[in-house]
């Protein structure tokens, strides 16, 4: 793990999200504990090297530090925060994005088709971080002090992590997943549908029979999975796009509740209340302080 903080914190110097030139690989930085955060998380895997790590989904809280990796095989909207940081020791972390494509190749070419039968669907999980893909972990971040490889040599390694991932303890979540018909596959396609129309209206009957169930089983397997009904997650798509957009592009509430499919004013602003604890306006000030503190 000191090695790995240490390379993150090499390109990582500053408190923030850091982008890297392989595009699956980003590093974040805290030199201090944070306010929980609602944000998507991503399919993907998390490590902490330094610090510490919470998660809070609908119906549980997931907690992890050093020596531990976290898997989130679907979109899901969480409130995460740093719960462990200082200034000589800040909070280094890294997300690497997983692509679906990639693991079913590699799973079927390992005939891993199917999670074992008593092993339930969960879409976030936490596992001990072995040296072996912490070791593969090093080696993609060290790729970046060699430019002129690192499109060669990134997507072999990731290659690796995935296969680390597939034959590890995550390994049964990910062959959820991929399993052809299976309702976690079916899930993971209905709810990338939702993030590509958010905007649109929804009709639950129509997004169960875009998944190929009935209507009662898609949405008990959407709540199981997701810990929310479909509407409640729109609602958290068009929410956190609508944040963004007030944050990044200067807009204002009247306007962006229009932009990402509400079509009243006072249900957008009576909803974001509620999902983010202020008003629009008053809620991005309050967002916009706290990342100038925390950049000082």
């Amino acid at each position: 793990m000191s090695a790995l903080a240490h390379a993150i914190n090499a390109f990582a110097p500053a408190d923030g999200d850091h982008v890297t030139p392989i595009p699956s690989l980003t590093f974040h930085r805290r030199q201090s504990p944070t306010d929980p955060l609602h944000c998507i998380y991503g399919f993907g895997l998390g490590v902490v090297a330094q610090g510490a790590k919470q998660v809070t989904l609908v119906d549980r809280v997931v907690e992890y530090g050093p020596s531990q990796c976290l898997l989130t095989t679907i979109d899901l909207p969480v409130f995460s925060r740093v719960t462990q940081a200082s200034m000589r020791e800040p909070y280094l972390g890294l997300m690497l994005a997983l692509d679906t494509h990639s693991i079913v190749q590699i799973a079927a070419e390992m005939q891993l088709l199917r999670p074992a039968k008593d092993t339930a669907c969960q879409p976030v999980t936490v596992q001990k971080l072995d040296n072996a893909l912490a070791d593969a972990l090093i080696r993609m971040v060290n790729l970046l002090n060699e430019p002129a490889l690192a499109p060669r040599l990134a997507p072999l390694i990731q290659q690796e992590i995935t296969i680390r991932l597939l034959t590890g303890p995550h390994g049964p979540q990910l062959l959820h997943l991929v399993a052809a018909g299976s309702p976690s596959q079916k899930i993971a396609k209905a709810v990338a549908w939702l993030k590509q129309n958010y905007t649109q209206p929804m009709h639950a009957d129509e997004l169960a029979a875009r998944a190929g169930m009935s209507s009662s089983t898609f949405r008990h397997h959407f709540r199981a999975i997701t810990g929310m009904s479909p509407l409640q997650f729109q609602k958290q798509l068009r929410l956190q796009q609508a944040r963004q957009l007030m944050l990044n592009q200067n807009l204002d509430a009247g306007h962006v509740g229009g932009l990402v499919g509400y079509e009243s004013a006072s249900q957008f602003n009576r909803e974001y209340s509620r999902l983010f604890g202020a008003p629009p306006q008053r809620d991005v000030r309050r967002m916009r302080v706290s990342t100038s503190q925390s950049s000082q």
